[in-house]
């Protein structure tokens, strides 16, 4: 890992491991407010997708941790995610990045990032 001093992570610029907590918090608000995407979440353990999804955030961004739950197609296989649908769950994570003050250049990297996950969570393209 880099030095936060000299060299931060992204991880590290957010504010580490409070802060990824708190955008995660936020972000499944957003999404759970959503009448389009909360449906895909009736039946899920939030305690526990939190808590993947900070250690998934946390890694993307350089902290410590490695995300140790289901790869990404396998997690979201059959569940008929649209790419309206993906596309809305990143705007949500915009929201709540850019809300916690993170700076748009990470948001950007970020964003990046979630851009090649697309092809393992889209099962149907939407118009």
């Amino acid at each position: 890992m880099a030095d936060p001093i000299t060299n931060p992570t992204d991880y590290d610029l957010i504010g580490g491991g409070r802060a990824v907590s708190a955008v995660v918090d936020r972000f499944y608000e957003l999404v759970l407010a959503d009448p389009e995407l909360a449906p895909y979440f009736t039946s899920t353990d939030m305690n526990r997708l939190k808590r993947h999804q900070v250690l998934l955030v946390s890694q993307v961004l350089g902290g410590p941790g490695e995300y140790d739950g289901r790869d990404l197609r396998e997690a979201h296989e059959g569940r008929g995610i649209s790419s309206a649908d993906f596309n809305r769950v990143v705007t949500h994570l915009v929201t709540a990045l850019t809300e916690a003050g993170v700076p748009p250049a990470v948001i950007g990297r970020i964003g990046e990032a979630l851009g090649g996950t697309a092809k393992d969570i889209v099962e149907v393209e939407s118009g």
